[in-house]
C-alpha cells in the first residue's frame, strides 16, 4: 500500500496506523465475527440468557445483564440508507476518497440502524432510501507470531456496504 504525499511510506504498510482488527483468536475475543464474514454472513452476539442483542458483537459478557452465556446470529445483508455524509477533502490518511458514511437502517432482524462506510460509489450519487448490501473486502494482513511454528501472515477481511446495482 503506498500512501500519497509521504515518500518514506511509499510501498510500505504502515502497520502503526493499522485501520484493522487483528482477527486471530490468540488477540481478540470476536474473533467468529470476523470468520463469520470470511464465510458471507454477517453475524453480531445475542445473549441466552436475556435476548439482548448488541453490535458491535461481544466477545465477552453481556452489556445488559453480564451473562457470559452469548450466541452467534444473523442479521440482514441489506438495508436502506437514513442518512450519508460525503467526505471528499480532508479525508484521513490510510482512507481514499470519497469516504462516504451512512446511517442503515437494516431489512428486519434484531439490529435496527448502523452506522457504515459505503463502498463501490461515487460522490453524489447515494440518496436518502437509497438500498445498500453488505460486501465483504480483503484488508492487508497482518504478520502473526505463533511461537515455535514462526511467524505466519494472517487473512483478514472487514464489511462495508455498497449501493444496489438496479
Amino acid at each position: 500500500m503506498s500512501v500519497v504525499g509521504i515518500p518514506i511510506l511509499d510501498n510500505l504498510y504502515p502497520v502503526s496506523m493499522d485501520l484493522w482488527p487483528i482477527e486471530a483468536k490468540e488477540f481478540n475475543k470476536v474473533w467468529p465475527f470476523y470468520e463469520n464474514l470470511k464465510q458471507g454472513r454477517f453475524t453480531t452476539t445475542k445473549c441466552k440468557d436475556c435476548g439482548h442483542v448488541a453490535f458491535p458483537p461481544r466477545g465477552v459478557i453481556c452489556p445488559a445483564c453480564y451473562s457470559e452465556n452469548l450466541e452467534y446470529i444473523d442479521l440482514p445483508k441489506k438495508g436502506k440508507v437514513v442518512v450519508l455524509t460525503e467526505e471528499v477533502k480532508g479525508v484521513p490518511l490510510g482512507y481514499e476518497s470519497p469516504l462516504i458514511h451512512a446511517v442503515i437502517e437494516l431489512d428486519g432482524g434484531p439490529i435496527k440502524r448502523m452506522i457504515s462506510k459505503i463502498v463501490n460509489c461515487p460522490v453524489g450519487t447515494l440518496k436518502r432510501g437509497d438500498e445498500v448490501q453488505l460486501v465483504v473486502f480483503e484488508v492487508p494482513p497482518m504478520p502473526i507470531e505463533k511461537g515455535k511454528a514462526g511467524t505466519i501472515m494472517m487473512d483478514r477481511v472487514f464489511f462495508a456496504f455498497e449501493p444496489v446495482k438496479k
